[in-house]
C-alpha cells in the first residue's frame, strides 16, 4: 500500500499519529513525517487514520509496484519526500 499526504490540506491535527504511529510522526508543531510505503501489518491502522483525518489529507493507494496512483483528487503522482503541514519543513520517516 502506498500513501500520500496532501500537505496543502494537512493542518497538523495529528489524528493519523495517534492511529498509526509507526507510519506517521509529528515533529515540532507542524512537521508531519510519514512512510509512503506502508507495511502490511499497518494497512488497517492507516485506513483508520485516513478515515479519521478531519481534512481528508491522507490519500490511500494500491500496493507499491503495481503502477496505480493513490486514490483521491489532486494528489501528487509521486510518493516521494513529504514536507510539513503548510509546506514548511521536509522529511520522510525511513521505517
Amino acid at each position: 500500500m502506498q500513501i500520500v499526504v496532501d500537505l496543502n490540506r494537512c493542518q497538523g491535527y495529528a489524528q493519523c499519529v495517534f492511529l498509526a504511529p509507526r507510519v506517521f510522526e509529528l515533529h515540532g508543531e507542524e512537521a508531519l513525517m510519514y512512510a509512503p510505503a506502508v507495511p502490511g501489518e499497518q494497512h488497517e491502522h492507516v485506513r483508520r487514520a485516513a478515515a479519521a483525518c478531519p481534512v481528508q489529507a491522507i490519500l490511500v493507494g494500491a500496493p507499491a509496484g503495481d503502477g496505480a496512483a493513490p486514490s483521491g483528487a489532486g494528489g501528487p503522482a509521486d510518493a516521494g519526500p513529504s514536507s510539513g503541514a503548510g509546506g514548511g519543513r521536509a522529511g520522510v520517516d525511513g521505517r
